[in-house]
C-alpha cells in the first residue's frame, strides 16, 4: 500500500500539534484529517476509516480514553491503529489507555520527524500478513482472521493482546525474555512504557485464564499449556 493511499487521523487540542505533525505526516504523502477533541475524532473515524489514529489523551468534550472505546466499539474500525500522543507519562494513564484499547503509547514532546518513522514503523508492522493458525490445548489462535477461539468459544481481543497472546503460545513452555517481546510485538521503534508487557497480560490472564502465563522474574513470561 503507497503512503498516498493510507489514511492518518491526528487528534488533538492544541493547534501547533496539528499543523507540526500533520504537515510533516502530509510531506510522507499520507493523507491526514485532523480533529480536535474526542467527539469530532469518533465522527470522522466512522466517516473516513483511517488505517492510524494517533489519539491526544487530555481533550475537551470527550477525552482520548472514552473516544478509543468509542472507536472501537465500532465493527468497521476494528483493525485500525490507535496510538496516543499525550504529555502525560503516568503509568495510570497508559494503563487506562491499553485498557481502552490502544495499540501503543508515545509521549510529548516528540520531534515530527522522529514521529513519522515510528509512524512508518507501526504501519509497516501491522500490515505484515501473517497466515497461520495455533492451536494449543482448547486454545485456537488464527492469525490471519485475528480470531481466537478458546473452548469452542470466540474471544475478541485488542491488537497488541492478540500478538502477545500469539506470541507466548507459538511455543508454549518457552520463555519469552520481556526485551524480546517489546521487539518482536512492538518493535525497536515505538515508545512504550516499562509496564506495557505486564498490563496486557494482566488482561490476558482475566481473558484467557491466569494459569496459562507463568512469570518468570527478572526475566520474562511463558504460555503454560
Amino acid at each position: 500500500m503507497n503512503t498516498k493511499d493510507i489514511k492518518i487521523l491526528l487528534v488533538d487540542d492544541e493547534p501547533d500539534i496539528l499543523e507540526i505533525v500533520g504537515y510533516n505526516l502530509s510531506n510522507e504523502g499520507y493523507q491526514v484529517i485532523t480533529a480536535e477533541n474526542g467527539v469530532e475524532a469518533v465522527k470522522k473515524a466512522k466517516k473516513e476509516l483511517p488505517q492510524l489514529i494517533i489519539l491526544d489523551v487530555m481533550m475537551p468534550e470527550m477525552d482520548g480514553i472514552e473516544a478509543c472505546e468509542t472507536i472501537r466499539k465500532n465493527p468497521e474500525l476494528k483493525d485500525v491503529v490507535i496510538t496516543f500522543l499525550t504529555a502525560r507519562g503516568e503509568d495510570y494513564s497508559q494503563v487506562a489507555g491499553f485498557d481502552a484499547g490502544a495499540d501503543d503509547y508515545i509521549t510529548k514532546p516528540i520531534k515530527p520527524k522522529v514521529l513519522v518513522s515510528k509512524v512508518k514503523a507501526l504501519l509497516r508492522r501491522f500490515k505484515e500478513d501473517v497466515k497461520d493458525t495455533v492451536k494449543v490445548g482448547n486454545l485456537v489462535i488464527n492469525r490471519d482472521e485475528y480470531k481466537i477461539i478458546l473452548k469452542g468459544e470466540e474471544i475478541i481481543l485488542p491488537r497488541k493482546e492478540f500478538e502477545l497472546l500469539s506470541l507466548l503460545a507459538s511455543k508454549p513452555g518457552k520463555v519469552f525474555k520481556r526485551d524480546e517481546i517489546l521487539d518482536k510485538v512492538w518493535g525497536n521503534e515505538v515508545v512504550v512504557g516499562g509496564r506495557t508487557i505486564d498490563v496486557h497480560i494482566r488482561k490476558l490472564r482475566e481473558k484467557i485464564g491466569d494459569k496459562s502465563f507463568k512469570t518468570v522474574k527478572g526475566v520474562g513470561y511463558k504460555f503454560v499449556d
